[in-house]
């Protein structure tokens, strides 16, 4: 055994009787040597119908699922007392998991349980994932295929693949069980939650956002919502080939961004309104000093001069919070040539327009909206919320002067993300916002697998900004805005 990683003259723990119980129920597994046989008495009256097969393996499967819990859970109390956690942070993963394997061995040796190859390697594996990691939540983290991790309760973990949710074969033991690794997440980042703060808002080491409720708010158990971080770099080139878009698009969008024009990414929750921020900023020149603001730091921006800030909430007291109005306002004595805000949801929208109207053209941000026209009424109400009382002539052309753009992004029902629209801010007629759209996705049906079947086209309309365009470098042939028929 590695005597730097187990703690001095740590003893074998003596088996009490509440952990002998579940020893004994593991153990077990038929009568006694020598022992009688019990006597079952047949009902003949009863005829009841034999399980199938399929029922009977899965029954197996969940018993033998709860003897390795149960194992887990005795394997793991041995560990936090053998273990000398003060040297875990300098043990290798190698090392660590073979000092786990013979803690292991010999703690079931004693408890005289016997496991098959398969078995020991899973339970050596989760105990690995107890000590080191985050439970039965690791091996979901270390999938790439899964977008989102939706906790409900020790029982039912539902995870999102391809833009469909479904419910995974991963648990908890209990309630105690999932509070625990709660707790190990929280305490990372300086929170905590109880009945007194019974949620929480954090970010995982690998840039994952987490989102957590605890019992009494949450009723039938805690809630967790885990929105993974893609770790490789989405460029509008995977886009393209992605279907998000098409590379007309694409050639235009390049040429709104490298102009300078003010954008918002709009969309609904899980729409990919990050994914597409992150895209269009490949865009923007490695000569041009860019700051970024968000809750959760996700943006994966790929400049050379880039500054990264982010909000911060009120510790226990109420007090030290750093919102993003705060950070925006400091940004802008920052000396920025482009602010790229996550996402704007609340009162720093007024400081936002400002920084767009004053100096830092190419700004960008996301919001919540199902299309352009409800971005625009989203943007009037989040500057009714700042408490500022203006006309609402005032507030649309200060919204009209300061965007020039809107990307919207969709999930469609099929789990696909695509870019449905780009429409342009051309001023303003009377007291409305005038639009153009330049181009927009089509539905055209439904394959019988349930896939949307669609195209992206043009409207027909030239861009409002082509002399800008042609200014800066970027013609764009005229065959981009034709539509096809």
């Amino acid at each position: 055994m590695f005597s730097r990683f187990k703690k001095p003259d740590a003893a074998a723990p003596a088996l009490t009787p509440a952990s002998a119980a579940p020893r004994a129920a593991v153990a077990s597994v038929g009568p006694p040597a020598g022992a009688a046989r019990p006597v079952v008495k047949s009902n003949l009256g009863a005829r009841a119908a034999p399980p199938s097969a399929e029922a009977a393996a899965a029954d197996k499967e969940k018993k033998r699922k709860e003897r390795l819990m149960e194992l887990k859970v005795e394997l793991h109390k041995r560990l936090l007392e053998n273990l000398n956690l003060a040297a875990l942070e300098h043990a290798t993963e190698a090392n660590l998991k073979a000092e786990i394997a013979d803690i292991t061995a010999e703690a079931l040796t004693d408890m005289s349980v016997v496991l098959n190859k398969d078995d020991r390697s899973q339970l050596n594996q989760e105990l690995y994932d107890e000590v080191m990691g985050l439970g039965p939540l690791e091996p979901l983290l270390k999938d790439e295929s899964i977008s989102d991790i939706l906790v409900n309760g020790p029982k039912r973990i539902f995870i999102e693949r391809s833009g469909k949710l479904q419910l995974s074969d991963i648990t908890f033991k209990d309630e105690k069980h999932l509070l625990r690794i709660i707790d190990k997440i929280v305490s990372a980042v300086g929170r905590r939650v109880d009945e007194s703060n019974p949620y929480c808002d954090a970010r995982l080491a690998d840039g994952s956002r987490f989102n957590c409720m605890v019992p009494p708010v949450a009723v039938d158990g805690s809630l967790v919502s885990i929105r993974k971080f893609k770790k490789e770099k989405l460029k509008i080139e995977d886009l393209v080939r992605f279907g998000a878009f098409t590379e007309e698009m694409a050639a235009y969008l390049q040429a709104a961004v490298s102009c300078r024009l003010n954008v918002i990414v709009s969309g609904g929750t899980g729409s990919g309104k990050t994914t597409t921020l992150n895209a269009l900023s490949s865009f923007i020149d490695n000569a041009e000093r860019v700051l970024t603001i968000e809750d959760t730091a996700e943006l994966q921006l790929q400049q050379i001069h880039v500054g990264r800030m982010e909000s911060r909430p009120a510790n226990v007291e109420g007090k030290g919070a750093v919102t993003q109005r705060d950070c925006l306002r400091n940004a802008l004595r920052m000396r920025p040539d482009r602010i790229i805000v996550g996402e704007t949801r609340g009162e720093e929208v007024i400081d936002m327009l400002q920084a767009m109207n004053t100096g830092h053209d190419g700004s960008m941000t996301t919001i919540h909206a199902n299309s352009a026209r409800d971005g625009i009424s989203r943007l009037e109400n989040m500057v009714a919320m700042a408490g500022i009382e203006m006309p609402l002539k005032a507030v649309r052309s200060q919204i009209a002067s300061a965007v020039n753009l809107i990307v919207q992004a969709s999930r469609l029902q099929d789990g696909s993300r695509r870019m449905t629209s780009i429409t342009e801010i051309t001023g303003m007629e009377g007291e409305v916002i005038s639009m153009q759209e330049v181009f927009r996705y089509e539905r055209l049906g439904v394959e019988p697998n349930g896939k949307i079947i669609g195209r992206f086209n043009a409207t027909g309309v030239r861009s409002h900004y082509s002399d800008r365009f042609r200014q800066w470098g970027y013609d764009l042939p005229a065959s981009i805005y034709e539509p096809i028929s």
